[in-house]
């Protein structure tokens, strides 16, 4: 064995033999950091846990057992509970909650067997006191504070619990890598030990994970490949709401969505989240305000978008979006401007998504051209009416998946009007709801807006 030193990138985690300013693989700069490695001989022989090839019809395909976590929104954004020997990734903000949401599922988690809570960060007494505000029920939860991994290690094979959460794995330090903790090799080298107990002795593992000021993972981009499941803890510090959206999952959906409540109890899930974001808004609807039916996983979601135009008297206009994306609404008020006619070149636009929702999907476009056509016009669309639709570049509007659902989460809601794409409505099953439809985005203007 002979002790080398390489180059790592801190983003994606290459290895370089030199110093660059810029790293070749993913061009970030200044991220490559001197890290000692270790050059071990290879190994040819099969150990005792290796399983020789089977054909794949041998292969046990009965549905596996998931472990319910007691807490209904978490156990959706698993796809429908914890499973055995599976790798869990929480990332998130500082203070966002996750040690909280652990914390409150590990002590559920244990009323069915015994649960390993592991701490790198907190003393033994913090936890106890957070477990003791939070009501849990300790008697099979196990707490251990600790860093080096050949003792938790060591802990899992002695306690052999059903499930253990590790708090966070930037803390996590193997005795045989000189770096420092939360360094790519740390990182690296702890994760894929983890792995290889859950896999091994079929314990759930979670593994909490600091992010960077930019909103990803901190650690090398390998970390969320090789985890079964990926959760991130989104929301603002200073409002009570959190939002845990499924980026990976090998067991379940992508992009499901649960909803949470910060109280002093803890988190508490939030069975109807439509009614939560529908709460604060307004009954006489004002300019901007637009009402959409998204879709987050498997269900429908109610959000408000509201839009300010406003002129703007220094030569350069901004544009500022909070949960939608920035270069999206760029292309809606092109569209607007070429197709419609509105001429907002020289005016500031402001865009937000009320409560913190992010809102991805490209049905939400409609509502936001007509919160900004509101705003600028100054004239309020129906206050009971929602709005969903996609928009091409030609200024059409195209239909979406999912319309009958989004519709009666509507209707549910109180809504009567719905403006919604003509293509293909009448081929629909549509709930009780007075129907708008528009082909393209001019229409749509012409049918919410005109009195």
């Amino acid at each position: 064995m002979r002790n080398k030193t390489s180059f790592w990138c801190q983003e994606c985690g290459h290895r370089s033999p030199r110093w660059m300013g810029k790293c070749p693989n993913c061009g970030a700069w200044n991220t490559l950091v001197e890290e000692p490695s270790t050059t071990k001989s290879p190994k040819n022989k099969i150990t005792g846990n290796s399983q020789f090839p089977k054909l794949i019809s041998q292969v046990d395909l009965s549905q596996e057992e998931r472990y319910s976590t007691g807490i209904g929104e978490l156990d959706r954004v698993l796809g429908g509970g914890v499973v055995p020997g599976s790798l869990v990734l929480i990332g998130g903000d500082p203070g966002i909650g996750k040690s909280t949401l652990l914390l409150q599922a590990a002590g559920s988690l244990s009323a069915g067997g015994k649960v390993l809570y592991i701490t790198g960060e907190e003393s033994m007494r913090q936890v106890g006191i957070r477990a003791q505000r939070l009501g849990i029920d300790t008697k099979k939860l196990y707490l251990a504070c600790e860093t080096d991994l050949e003792i938790i290690t060591g802990y899992l094979k002695e306690f052999s619990p059903k499930v253990a959460v590790v708090d966070s794995i930037q803390t996590m330090v193997h005795p045989d890598i000189s770096s420092a903790p939360g360094s790519v090799s740390q990182v690296r080298e702890a994760t894929a030990k983890l792995m290889q107990y859950a896999k091994e002795y079929g314990i759930s593992i979670f593994i909490v994970g600091h992010v960077t000021k930019e909103g990803t993972l901190a650690g090398p981009r390998v970390l969320e490949h090789m985890v079964d499941t990926v959760l991130y803890f989104e929301g603002d510090r200073h409002q009570s709401f959190r939002i845990l959206r499924t980026v990976k999952n090998r067991f379940g959906s992508t992009n499901e969505l649960g909803i949470f409540e910060m109280r002093h109890q803890g988190l508490v899930e939030i069975e109807n989240p439509s009614a939560m974001f529908m709460a604060r808004h307004p009954l006489a609807s004002a300019p901007g305000s637009v009402v959409v039916p998204s879709i987050e996983g498997s269900r429908p979601l109610l959000v408000e978008i509201q839009a300010l135009i406003c002129p703007n008297s220094f030569g350069v206009p901004r544009r500022m979006t909070t949960g939608v994306d920035h270069n999206r609404v760029a292309l809606i008020m092109a569209v607007l401007e070429k197709r419609v006619g509105l001429r907002m070149g020289n005016c500031d636009a402001y865009v937000n998504v009320v409560g913190g929702v992010r809102l991805t999907e490209p049905a939400v476009d409609l509502a936001v051209a007509l919160s900004l056509a509101s705003s600028f016009k100054e004239v309020a669309i129906f206050n009971d009416m929602v709005v969903v639709g996609e928009i091409g570049l030609t200024g059409e509007v195209r239909p979406v998946t999912a319309l009958e659902r989004r519709l009666k989460e509507a209707e549910s809601m109180g809504f009567k009007k719905a403006l919604v794409p003509g293509t293909g409505i009448k081929k629909m099953t549509l709930p009780a709801i007075e129907i708008y439809p528009a082909n393209t985005v001019a229409e749509a203007i012409a049918a919410a807006l005109n009195r």
